[in-house]
C-alpha cells in the first residue's frame, strides 16, 4: 500500500507539459545565434532532442543554427546555403516544436505541408521525419504520383503532417472530400526555386489559392528566389533573408573539386566509357538532358560490361522502381548512376565521388544543383562537365556566378572506343536499336528547346557522326527540325512575295501587262496538260540530260492520260495538288467512322445475299430490333420474348440436323451394298471365261435362237435320273467309310461296380473305353 502512495506521490510530481511547453517558449526570444553550436544549446522539447541524439545529430551547420530560431519566433523565412549543408533539419525541427507547442493531435487535422519537387526528395525528407519525429505523438504522410490514391485518400483526415508532390497533393484538393487544410499552420517549400518556376506555375497558383492566408512560410533551396512576383504569390510577411554563404568566395562547396573538358559530340560516348573503366572503384552519378537517353546509356552498357554495378533514374519507371534503385545506390560502394535531373536536386547520396554532367545544365542553377550531389556535409568530391566547342560560353556564366572551375585534357592514351560493339548490338537487337533512335531524337529536341540560344544551337551539331557514335547505321529523321524549317521557309517566302509586290506596284503597267502575258501564256493548266501529253504519248520522246550522256527513251507506248498526274504548280512554283500527311491517328479515326467490326466474318450466297449462321447470330426480327437499340440495361420481358423466337429457329436447326444425319447413314448403307454387288460381279467375271455385263446382255438380241427345251428336254431328264443315282451311291459309300464307330456308353450303376472291383478312377468320358480294355484282359486270361 505505502509502494502504491509512493508511485502516486512521484507521477504527481512530474511537471506538466503545458508548463514545459511555456518555459520552451518563454525562451525563445533569446536564442542567440552566434554562441549556439549545438542541438541542446537551443530551447527544444525532450523528444526531439532525444531523436535527434540517437541519431548522431549534435552540432548544427550554419544554416540550421541561423534558421531555426527565426522559425520558432513564427518568422517567415527564406533560407538559401550551400548543397549539403542541412536545409532538410533546418525546417523539420521547427515544424516539429510548432506543432508540438500547440499540442497537436491526429483530431486536429493537417498542421504543416511540406512541398518538394521531386518524389524522391520526398521520399528522402519523409524519411528523415521518421528518425527526428520518433517520439513524437504525431503523424506523417507521404503523398507522391505512382502511389495507391485510394489508400492515400482514406488516410488524408489523419495526418498532421503532409510531405508531397505539387501534382498528387492538386488532385487530393480537387477530388478527396476528406483533405482539409483548414487549420493548417507551417508551409514549407523545399528547393523552393523550382517549385515555383514555370514548370509548376499554374498547379502552385491552384495549390496557394486553397491554403489559409494566416500561416507561416518556409522556403529553402541551394539557389534561392528573390523574385518579388514569386514572394507576392506565396503572401509572406516580412520575411527574413537567411543566406549563410552569401558573402562566400564560392557558391559551390569548398571541398568540391571542379573541372570541364570540351569534346566532340560524336566522342562522348568514347570517352563517358574510357572514364567509366579507368574508375571501377568509384561511386559516380552521371547527368543526362532526357530520359530516353539514360534509358539506352543504361541498357547499351549494361550489355557491354564495363566491370562496376550500373543503376538508372529517370521519370518514366514506376514510382516504387524508382525508390528501389535511390535506396540501392544509397548502399553500394561503388556504382554508376545515370540520371536526369530528378537526382539533382536534395538527394543525399551517401560518399558520391564524381558527378559527371555529360550533357550541359540549361543554366547555372542547374549546374550548382547537379554538381551538389557530391561533397556533401564537410565531405570531398570532384565534379566533370562535358562541354561542347559551341556551348564553351556556359563557362564565363559559371565564373560569374563565383563557382571555380579549370579545364583538363583528355588522355588519348586511355580513350577507348566501343562503337563496334555497340553497333553489332543493334544490329542483333532490334529494341534496342529502336531506343538509341529515340535517344538521338530526344537528345537533339532538348538542345532545340533550350532557352539560352547563346549556347545551344542545334544547326551546330554534327548528327550523323553522333547517330554512328550510338551505334547508328543511318541516322534517323528528325521530324520537328524538318516541320520547323518548312514554317521558317513559308515565312520568309511570304515576307518575300509582301516585299515583291510592294516593288511591283511601283513599277510600270508595260511591265504588268507583259508579266500577265508570259504567265497567261505559259501557266494554263490546259496548254501545259496538252504539253505534257503530247510529249509521253509520243513514240519518240526522249530526256536529254546536259550533264549525262545517257539517253532515256520511253518504252510505254498507248498510256491512258487519266493514268498521269499532272502537278499543278502557280506562278511561285507552289505545289497546289498536295496531299495532306495522313498520320496513325488519322487513320484510326477514319476505321472508326466506317464502324468496322473487328474479327467478323460475312459469308454470302450465289445471288449474293448475306448467309446468317443461327448459331452466333440473332435470326428473328425482333432480336435485331433488341441488338440495335440503344437503351442500356437488360429487359427481362423482351429477352423472353427473343429466347422464345429464337428457340424455334434452334427446334428447326435441329431437326434438319436430325434429317441430314439419316440421309448420311442411308448414303452409307447403299454404298455398302454397291460394293457387296461390286464384288459378286467380279467374281463371276472370274469365272466364266467370257462375261458378258447385263448391259451387254440387254444389248444382245437371242430371239432367232430354237428353243432349248424342245429340243433336248428328253436327255435332259435322262442326265438328271442318271446323275441322281451317282449322287445316292456316292453319298451311301461316305457314309459307310466315313460314319463314326458307336462307342458303348455304360451306365453309372456298371461304373460303380467295376470300380469296386479295384479299378483305378477313370474320367467320365472315358469309361467305354476302360470296360473295353477290361474285356480283352478277361479274355485273354481265359
Amino acid at each position: 500500500m505505502t509502494k502504491k502512495v509512493k508511485a502516486y506521490i512521484k507521477k504527481k510530481k512530474h511537471v506538466p507539459e503545458i508548463n514545459v511547453i511555456a518555459e520552451l517558449q518563454s525562451k525563445y526570444e533569446t536564442i542567440d545565434e552566434t554562441k549556439a553550436t549545438k542541438f541542446k544549446d537551443l530551447p527544444l522539447s525532450p523528444k526531439t532532442l532525444k531523436a535527434l541524439t540517437e541519431n548522431n545529430y549534435i552540432e548544427m551547420t550554419d544554416i540550421q543554427r541561423q534558421s531555426i530560431g527565426l522559425a520558432l519566433r513564427g518568422n517567415d523565412i527564406l533560407g538559401a546555403a550551400k548543397t549539403g549543408s542541412g536545409k532538410t533539419l533546418a525546417f523539420l525541427i521547427p515544424v516539429l516544436e510548432i506543432l508540438y507547442c500547440k499540442q497537436w493531435t491526429r483530431l486536429d487535422g493537417l498542421g504543416a505541408l511540406i512541398i518538394t519537387p521531386t518524389r524522391e526528395l520526398a521520399y528522402q525528407i519523409y524519411e528523415t521525419l521518421r528518425k527526428v519525429g520518433q517520439h513524437h505523438d504525431i503523424s506523417a504522410g507521404l503523398i507522391i504520383g505512382g502511389k495507391d490514391l485510394k489508400f492515400e485518400k482514406k488516410r488524408m483526415d489523419q495526418c498532421n503532417i503532409v510531405i508531397c508532390t505539387p501534382g498528387r497533393l492538386l488532385q487530393h484538393m480537387d477530388e478527396n472530400p476528406l483533405f482539409d487544410c483548414v487549420n493548417m499552420q507551417v508551409l514549407v517549400l523545399d528547393e523552393a526555386d523550382r517549385c515555383l518556376d514555370m514548370g509548376f506555375e499554374k498547379t502552385m497558383n491552384s495549390i496557394i489559392e486553397n491554403l489559409p492566408p494566416k500561416r507561416q512560410t518556409l522556403l529553402f533551396s541551394a539557389t534561392q528566389t528573390k523574385s518579388v512576383r514569386d514572394l507576392a504569390r506565396l503572401s509572406l510577411k516580412d520575411p527574413m533573408y537567411v543566406s549563410v554563404h552569401e558573402h562566400a568566395t564560392h557558391t559551390t562547396p569548398e571541398a568540391l573539386q571542379q573541372s570541364y573538358v570540351v569534346c566532340a559530340l560524336e566522342d562522348k560516348i568514347s570517352m563517358l566509357w574510357s572514364f567509366i573503366r579507368n574508375h571501377l572503384k568509384q561511386k559516380i552519378i552521371v547527368f543526362f538532358s532526357s530520359c530516353k537517353q539514360v534509358k539506352y546509356i543504361y541498357e547499351v552498357f549494361c550489355r557491354l560490361r564495363p566491370g562496376i554495378s550500373m543503376l538508372a533514374l529517370y521519370g518514366t519507371l514506376h514510382q516504387l522502381k524508382r525508390m528501389e534503385i535511390y535506396e540501392t545506390f544509397c548502399k553500394k560502394q561503388f556504382a554508376v548512376l545515370f540520371a536526369t535531373d530528378i537526382a539533382a536536386r536534395g538527394l543525399d547520396f551517401p560518399a558520391v565521388n564524381w558527378v559527371v554532367q555529360m550533357d550541359c545544365p540549361e543554366d547555372t542553377n542547374a549546374y550548382i544543383h547537379r554538381a551538389g550531389r557530391t561533397a556533401r556535409f564537410q565531405r570531398d568530391g570532384e565534379c566533370l562537365l562535358v562541354l561542347l566547342p559551341s556551348e564553351e560560353k556556359m563557362i564565363e556564366k559559371l565564373k560569374e556566378r563565383k563557382i571555380p572551375i579549370s579545364m583538363i585534357q583528355i588522355n588519348p592514351n586511355k580513350l577507348q572506343s566501343p562503337q563496334r560493339k555497340m553497333e553489332a548490338l543493334l544490329a542483333r537487337d532490334v529494341l534496342l536499336k529502336e531506343s538509341a533512335q529515340r535517344a538521338f531524337v530526344t537528345y537533339i529536341k532538348s538542345v532545340f528547346l533550350m532557352k539560352d540560344k547563346e549556347i545551344f544551337n542545334v544547326r551546330a551539331l554534327n548528327t550523323d557522326s553522333f547517330a554512328r557514335s550510338l551505334g547508328l547505321a543511318i541516322p534517323p529523321r528528325i521530324r520537328f527540325l524538318q516541320r520547323m524549317e518548312h514554317k521558317q521557309q513559308s515565312v520568309d517566302k511570304s515576307s518575300k512575295g509582301k516585299e515583291q509586290s510592294t516593288v511591283n506596284n511601283e513599277s510600270n503597267s508595260d511591265t504588268h501587262e507583259e508579266e500577265n502575258s508570259n504567265y497567261n501564256n505559259h501557266n494554263t493548266y490546259e496548254e501545259r496538260k496538252e504539253k505534257v501529253t503530247s510529249q509521253i504519248l509520243n513514240p519518240n520522246f526522249t530526256f536529254d540530260d546536259s550533264d549525262n550522256d545517257d539517253i532515256l527513251t520511253v518504252k510505254r507506248k498507248n498510256i491512258n492520260i487519266d493514268d498521269i498526274t499532272i502537278v499543278d504548280t502557280d506562278n511561285k512554283g507552289k505545289n497546289l495538288n498536295k496531299k495532306k500527311v495522313i498520320t496513325k491517328a488519322a487513320l484510326a479515326k477514319k476505321v472508326l467512322r466506317k464502324k468496322i467490326v473487328p474479327n467478323k466474318k460475312i459469308t454470302f450466297d450465289e445471288e449474293g445475299e448475306e448467309l446468317l449462321d443461327s448459331s452466333k447470330v440473332k435470326i428473328s426480327e425482333l432480336a435485331r430490333q433488341y441488338e440495335n437499340a440503344d437503351d442500356s440495361g437488360i429487359n427481362i420481358e423482351i429477352a423472353k420474348q427473343i429466347l422464345r423466337e429464337e428457340d424455334k429457329f434452334d427446334k428447326q436447326r435441329y431437326r434438319e440436323k436430325v434429317k441430314e444425319k439419316h440421309r448420311a447413314e442411308k448414303r452409307k448403307l447403299k454404298a455398302a451394298k454397291r460394293k457387296v454387288d461390286e464384288d459378286d460381279e467380279d467374281e463371276m467375271e472370274d469365272n466364266a471365261g467370257n462375261y458378258v455385263s447385263e448391259s451387254e446382255q440387254s444389248d444382245v438380241d437371242l430371239s432367232w435362237l430354237p428353243d432349248p427345251d424342245k429340243i433336248y428336254g428328253k436327255l435332259q431328264e435322262k442326265h438328271e435320273k442318271i446323275s441322281n443315282a451317282s449322287e445316292a451311291e456316292e453319298s451311301e459309300e461316305e457314309s459307310k467309310i466315313h460314319r463314326p464307330s458307336k462307342r458303348k456308353l455304360i451306365t453309372q450303376e456298371e461304373y460303380k461296380k467295376k470300380k469296386k472291383k479295384g479299378n483305378t478312377f477313370v474320367k467320365a468320358d472315358n469309361i467305354d473305353l476302360k470296360a473295353d480294355e477290361e474285356l480283352a484282359l478277361q479274355l485273354l486270361q481265359n
